[in-house]
């Protein structure tokens, strides 16, 4: 068996993996095809393909992006899907602004603090982050139907037109934070490697989160209206993407699946075609997704164009084999598939946004600090403390310096804190929620083999220049009259630092050694 320009045995890859719907480009059907998908798996393994990125062990670079994902672009190309790769970068160009792009394909861009904190309770489309697993299809909202099967009473296809029609399905906003579970994975990795999978756990800060008002239907209000409810055995609801997906040299459709009790016990789970007033992007799943409220983002699935009513979860690698918690005591020698409990809602969290880690503050005797902080499953923000010293001495945010509170969304806050000390400091911040849950104090007691869910007090380090101060403030004014800068704060400055004669007079008044 050889693969040889664009063909496999003299077979053109365009006849072995085509696109099977009119007006559905990037779209290959694997789940329901095992002869082609077999066919797909024997090219892959093969085939011999660059090096998985290693990324935890030194200092990442600085670039944008971050990453490049060479590896899954081989894999597309090896089954003639190399479009699929340039359509994602394009459309990422067209319907992004200003991102931290973690990885190029399949495509992870971070929103930056300066978005988050500027846009409000509510994320702008142009900068709500990314986390693809696989290429961006294309499809055309006119030849567009949702397929729904499985323990159903009666399987459809819905046609989006008649799903976004009022008079048929009711429809309803909410509004949801939608979090990647490795938010805040860097700080794992900077004290703790951990997994370096098929597919990398991508090297987020504290941007991998939004908030968005999503517009659609209610998935129970769909199975009850259009299917007639479902069967009694029907356990778990799998969500099926149409884009393609690798794992250990194989292919798949993205598939994940959440508990038939979230879908039926209030309108969590949403099939939206509308974000922020505007139609879906095609970045985000258009032209229809899953928002899951409260759970983590991999359960939202994009572009979904199959939902299947299930007796247990769903079988695909997502749902079954990531995004999974381990015990700090599981690592590389013996983690397993089924030592890991799997990860569905969110745990309360939250991050510390302005000032940046190691940044030089000037103040009078105060620092303002602001962030985000958000809990999953319905539970709501209620308290956000931050400490000045590492963890001894907490204060409060004030209720007004907070955003509106809200089920299955974030709250934006700030704070003034009091600060008489100076040089470095350890600043943190932790939340508590409606169900008293608060976070644990160090990425220690959080730190877990897959590297998810970094859900301790987040902690910056920053140094403190208290300008209250007469000697601070004289030092300051003696830096500006020479057109120097303290920063950075490890440069050293090209002027003397005290006269002779007043360090004379001193040593005089305060030797530095006894005098008998």
């Amino acid at each position: 068996m050889s693969l040889v320009d664009g063909q496999y045995n003299g077979v053109p890859l365009s006849w072995l993996f085509p696109e099977e719907k009119q007006g559905w480009t990037g779209y290959v059907e694997w789940e329901k095809s095992p002869d082609k998908k077999r066919v797909a798996n024997g090219i892959l393994k093969s085939q011999k393909f660059s090096p998985i990125p290693e990324f935890q062990d030194g200092p990442l670079p600085k670039t944008n992006p971050i990453l490049i994902g060479h590896r899954w672009k081989e894999y597309h190309a090896a089954l003639g899907l190399k479009s699929i790769v340039e359509f994602s970068w394009k459309t990422v160009l067209k319907e992004k602004h200003d991102m931290l792009h973690v990885l190029d394909f399949p495509y992870n861009g971070e929103t930056l603090p300066k978005y988050i904190l500027g846009d409000g309770k509510i994320t702008q489309n142009k900068h709500f982050f990314v986390r693809n697993h696989g290429g961006i299809p294309d499809i055309d909202p006119e030849c567009f139907e949702l397929e729904i099967g499985g323990l159903v009473k009666t399987p459809v296809r819905i046609p989006l037109k008649d799903l976004k029609d009022p008079s048929k399905f009711p429809q309803i906003s909410i509004t949801a934070t939608l979090q990647c579970s490795g938010t805040r994975r860097r700080e794992q990795i900077d004290e703790y490697p951990g997994d370096g999978d098929e597919l990398i756990n991508a090297p987020w800060g504290e941007g991998a989160i939004g908030t968005a008002v999503w517009r659609g239907v209610p998935l129970k209000k769909v199975l009850k209206i259009a299917c007639g409810g479902v069967l009694p055995e029907c356990q778990h609801l799998e969500f099926v993407g149409a884009d393609t997906y690798f794992k250990k040299y194989e292919v798949y459709n993205y598939a994940v699946s959440v508990p038939w009790r979230k879908v039926r016990q209030s309108e969590e789970v949403l099939l939206a075609w509308e974000m922020n007033g505007e139609p879906l992007p095609k970045i985000h799943g258009a032209p229809l997704r899953v928002v899951v409220a409260g759970y983590i983002g991999a359960r939202s699935c994009k572009w979904v164009c199959r939902i299947n009513a299930l007796a247990e979860p769903s079988f695909g690698p997502v749902q079954r084999q990531e995004y999974l918690y381990y015990n700090q005591q599981i690592g590389k020698h013996n983690v397993l598939i089924s030592n890991g409990f799997s990860i569905q809602a969110m745990p309360v969290s939250s991050a510390i946004l302005s000032p940046k880690t190691k940044d030089v503050v000037i103040h009078d005797g105060s620092i303002e600090l602001k962030g985000w902080a958000y809990s999953g499953n319905g539970n709501w923000v209620e308290r956000v403390e931050v400490s000045p010293d590492g963890g001894h001495v907490w204060y409060p945010v004030a209720q007004e310096d907070m955003t509106q509170k809200h089920y299955y969304a974030w709250r934006l806050w700030k704070i003034e804190v009091p600060v008489d000390a100076e040089g470095w400091l350890e600043f943190c911040v932790r939340t508590w929620d409606s169900s008293n849950n608060t976070e644990p104090t160090y990425v220690r007691s959080a730190w877990n083999w897959d590297l998810h869910v970094t859900s301790s007090a987040h902690r910056i380090k920053i140094y403190s220049v208290n300008r209250s101060k007469p000697r601070t403030a004289m030092r300051l004014k003696q830096l500006e009259d020479m057109g120097e800068s303290l920063e950075p704060i490890s440069k050293p400055l090209e002027f003397t630092l005290e006269k002779f004669e007043d360090y004379e007079a001193a040593s005089q008044k305060y030797p530095r050694e006894p005098r008998d």
